[in-house]
């Protein structure tokens, strides 16, 4: 059920055969994203349990999640990004209906990134299925 960007990413994943390309174009990513307004970074916008400092700003307009995001660590702004390919453009009602960690180990980043990473794209994906739940 990943949305067509999210699909756009894996199959950009199936061409790089090396993970440290592939590390690469995560962080391609997101320096390719516009940066939060600093106005944004509060407390109630950011993320806990990330080693780095995260900030994801949740919008539903017409039932439909976007988000937008940032952080201090280049990897995890391409974190970022690649959620935003998973989960931007969903019915509301959808979100909740996605299993990242199958989705996101269809990149293979559950192998290659850190513990501390993986706890921090568990705490996005909790805060983006809290907001859409609320909504």
């Amino acid at each position: 059920m990943a949305q067509e960007a999210f699909e756009d990413i894996v199959e950009t994943f199936e061409f790089l055969d090396d993970w440290e390309d592939r590390y690469r174009h995560v962080i391609d990513m997101g320096k390719a994203m516009d940066p939060l307004d600093d106005a944004l970074k509060v407390p109630a916008t950011k993320v806990d349990g990330c080693a780095s400092q995260v900030w994801l700003h949740p919008k539903v307009e017409q039932g439909v999640f976007t988000f937008d995001g940032d952080s201090d660590a280049m990897i995890v702004r391409g974190l970022i990004a690649v959620l935003k390919g998973l989960y931007s453009g969903l019915a509301v009602a959808d979100v909740a209906k996605v299993d990242a960690a199958v989705e996101l180990g269809r990149l293979g980043l559950n192998e290659h990134l850190s513990a501390q990473r993986s706890n921090g794209v568990r705490a996005m994906v909790e805060r983006i299925r809290t907001v859409a739940a609320a909504a």
